[in-house]
């Protein structure tokens, strides 16, 4: 066998492998878009129905394999269709500056650190006076996504965050502390914004609209999400359609400041 073959050999061998590692990277970002959701079940009809089609072209099954030829062709729109909240999902999470600012975050990271002192501070105060009272509250922390289309749902504040301020719009005789607040460019830039609720069926049943509503506000974009729940008090977090529960306000400070400022 002569060098040229051999090099020729090994080329193919490494796009192959190259195919396969991506082809399983988009398959697994895939899955865990559609994790919890009822959207899963689909999604493993259509690859098994995809393995099948690979199958019985390789076996050369002439009329099946034409069958399942046109079955994934119009399987093409019925993802558009079906995977429409999935899909929006993944555009958002490509285009949302994660991937084109990841260097440039890198370098400024040293200016970031303490950018959000101040309103990590008063939402931290806040939920301690929240949670010992029992008070629901909602709290948004806009990064890098765009959340113009829930800003617009609710009332402009265009404040500078404190603790009394956040602990004003969340009593529960406030005409603002139904929704979401949201904070952006270091400001409270919105209240009672009205958020997607979260479609997952892995949640506990004691979870509320309130958390479905964080959740499904971190599913879509890279915002952080803080709750307060009415009924018991505790504190929890969403990030990524993931929450974590029964925080402290020392811990929520902790996970935020790792969150926002070393990211």
């Amino acid at each position: 066998m002569t060098l040229a073959a051999i090099f020729d050999f090994v080329s193919f061998h490494i796009v192959d492998v190259l195919d396969i590692l991506i082809v399983a990277v988009l398959l697994f970002e895939l899955y865990k878009l559609t994790k919890g959701t009822a959207a899963v079940k689909i999604f493993w009809m259509l690859a098994l129905i995809y393995v099948i089609w690979k199958v019985v072209t390789y076996l050369h099954f002439t009329m099946l394999s034409d069958l399942m030829g046109e079955l994934v062709s119009v399987g093409v729109l019925a993802v558009l269709i079906l995977f429409q909240p999935e899909i929006r999902k993944f555009l958002l999470y490509i285009g949302d500056g994660r991937v084109i600012h990841f260097f440039s975050d890198r370098f400024a990271k040293q200016h970031q650190t303490s950018a959000y002192v101040k309103e990590i501070e008063a939402v931290k105060s806040a939920c301690r006076h929240m949670s010992a009272n029992m008070t629901g509250a909602l709290i948004i922390f806009a990064r890098q996504t765009p959340l113009d289309e829930f800003l617009n749902t609710g009332e402009i504040i265009d404040a500078a965050p404190s603790a009394e301020l956040l602990e004003n719009i969340f009593f529960k005789n406030s005409p603002l502390h139904d929704g979401a607040v949201i904070i952006k460019n270091h400001r409270i830039a919105a209240a009672r914004c009205i958020l997607p609720v979260s479609k997952n069926r892995d949640l506990p049943q004691e979870v509320g609209l309130r958390h479905r509503s964080a959740l499904g506000a971190t599913e879509f974009t890279d915002a952080i999400a803080v709750v307060v729940s009415e009924q018991t008090g505790n504190i929890s977090i969403c990030r990524n359609g993931t929450m974590t529960r029964d925080l402290t306000s020392s811990s929520l400070r902790q996970m935020l400041e790792e969150i926002l400022t070393k990211e």
